[in-house]
């Protein structure tokens, strides 16, 4: 059993290396300096990602400003109060919500926002990313959290602390790490996503310059590149690849060297 065990993880882990191997043989050849901060330009005549870079952070800056906050308190809820028959229908909306296709919400979104406001934005594109971070990191915090030992709770209430007290002040410190994970796998997840931002946010050509008007990102332009004629496009769309699947991957070492246990 110890060496079928280990033999799944090496398939496993074996799988992401090759993923990541092929993109950067691929990708690797039309990375350079000119590329991170050039914007799209026709064929021909090189250009680069720097406006997606650009668009794809402030997405998801305005995912996380919105969906880690609210997950998180919703995740509290759950695990600290919501025990009774509204608790059980909120996880159950949550659980509903996690198995909800992106490209629903990113047409949700497109109904109550876009269409109102008569054009696509990068407010309508984090919005849109949002929705699919709370349910991530709502479910994560509540998992976390009921990792931690009730005697934590316990010797808190017996010292006096009020119920909000011994939330804020003990449990959540204690379950951090973890709900900094979940925080980070949510991250990652919209990250990656391509159909709510084509309803949202769009895409554009330039330096966003408003949050309020269409927005470049990496996934969208590797979309755009991908399915182009043109041997130029996609070699830089691999080459975005790389760099996406690269932030994506040092947002996670910065995270866990930042959480990690002192003791």
């Amino acid at each position: 059993m110890t060496t079928l065990t280990a033999l799944c993880t090496v398939l496993a882990v074996g799988a992401l290396f090759i993923i990541l191997a092929h993109i950067a043989w691929q990708g690797i050849g039309a990375l350079n300096w000119q590329f991170l901060i050039d914007r799209p330009r026709p064929v021909g005549e090189g250009g680069g990602i720097g406006n997606a870079i650009v668009g794809s952070v402030l997405l998801l800056l305005i995912s996380s400003a919105i969906g880690l906050p609210l997950g998180i308190c919703v995740g509290v809820y759950l695990s600290e109060i919501g025990k009774g028959h509204f608790g059980g229908a909120v996880r159950f909306i949550v659980d509903t919500l996690t198995g909800i296709p992106s490209i629903v919400t990113g047409v949700f979104v497109y109904a109550i926002i876009v269409v109102p406001m008569k054009h696509f934005s990068a407010l309508a594109g984090g919005i849109a990313l949002a929705l699919i971070m709370i349910p991530i990191v709502a479910r994560t915090t509540e998992e976390m959290l009921k990792l931690v030992p009730h005697s934590l709770r316990e010797g808190a209430l017996a010292l006096g602390a009020p119920q909000w007290r011994v939330t804020l002040g003990v449990i959540i410190p204690a379950a951090a790490p973890g709900i900094a994970t979940g925080a980070m796998l949510a991250i990652a997840r919209v990250s990656g996503e391509t159909a709510p931002l084509l309803f949202t946010a769009f895409g554009s050509r330039f330096f966003p310059e408003s949050l309020n008007q269409p927005i470049a990102s990496l996934t969208v332009q590797i979309y755009n590149y991908a399915i182009s004629p043109y041997d130029e496009w996609h070699a830089q769309a691999w080459a975005a690849t790389l760099v996406l699947m690269t932030l994506v991957l040092g947002i996670n070492i910065i995270v866990r060297f930042l959480t990690r246990r002192k003791f």
